[in-house]
């Protein structure tokens, strides 16, 4: 029986780049589209924030010369192109799902309206947020801590190519130590670059728990939402 009602699933960009880390790779995007359906099949309702840093990053763009704000929108946009991708493949495997985004874009999705989203997922659909949260200067990561304090989501799963939170990064290090569990004011004390400070606060401030996990690893989300022992639990106290 699922622990989490309602989850929050946060997609950086990078896996939908694969091995490559750029574009979408199509076979990526299957497995990623099968264990969101794996989920669906504990009566879950699940929406997901979808990164953009495989096409288009906006911190990047800044140091070639772009202009921050301008950027920042275009990484936005990028956002969308995974989401459309998503939804797509989504429902190839029969997981209906709509696309809603933080700026307006009528002919290809919704505009975000959280009593939309929420009849979607009461109605089965998985729920697939862009645009982050429409404003330059603030990160997906931000996106998925607001949306999931609108939607009121038990949980926020955070999914990376890593196990879970550690004290510095385990693909550089190998001596890493993995945290079993984390308040959210130790990863914003420790400035653990898992999730940023604003996204921590948010979350914090909503009694939202994260959990970071290894997407890579099959299975992961759903036994997360299970209530197995997966990753890093990251919560107001670190009892």
């Amino acid at each position: 029986m699922a622990k989490y009602k309602r989850i929050l699933l946060k997609l950086s960009g990078e896996v939908f780049g694969g091995q490559r880390k750029y574009g979408i790779d199509l076979e990526q995007l299957q497995i990623i589209a099968q264990e969101i359906k794996n989920v669906k099949q504990l009566k879950v309702d699940v929406a997901i924030v979808v990164g953009g840093g495989n096409i288009f990053r906006g911190v990047a763009g800044e140091t070639k010369g772009i202009d921050r704000a301008t950027g920042d929108y275009m990484g936005m946009l990028a956002t969308v192109i995974n989401a459309l991708a998503l939804q797509d493949t989504l429902e190839r495997i029969g997981v209906p799902s709509r696309v809603q985004t933080a700026i307006e874009m009528k002919s290809i999705a919704e505009p975000f309206i959280r009593r939309r989203s929420i009849r979607h997922m009461e109605k089965g659909r998985v729920v697939i947020l862009a645009a982050g949260t429409g404003n330059p200067y603030f990160s997906t990561d931000t996106a998925a801590a607001l949306r999931a304090a609108e939607l009121d989501v038990g949980v926020v799963l955070k999914a990376t190519k890593v196990g879970g939170v550690y004290d510095k990064d385990p693909l550089m290090y190998p001596e890493a130590k993995k945290f079993k569990i984390i308040s959210h004011m130790g990863l914003i004390r420790r400035r653990l670059k898992v999730m940023d400070s604003t996204a921590a606060s948010l979350c914090m401030e909503n009694g939202i728990p994260i959990i970071v996990l290894n997407l890579t690893k099959a299975g992961n989300i759903k036994r997360a939402i299970l209530g197995k022992d997966v990753g890093t639990l990251v919560k107001t106290n670190e009892k």
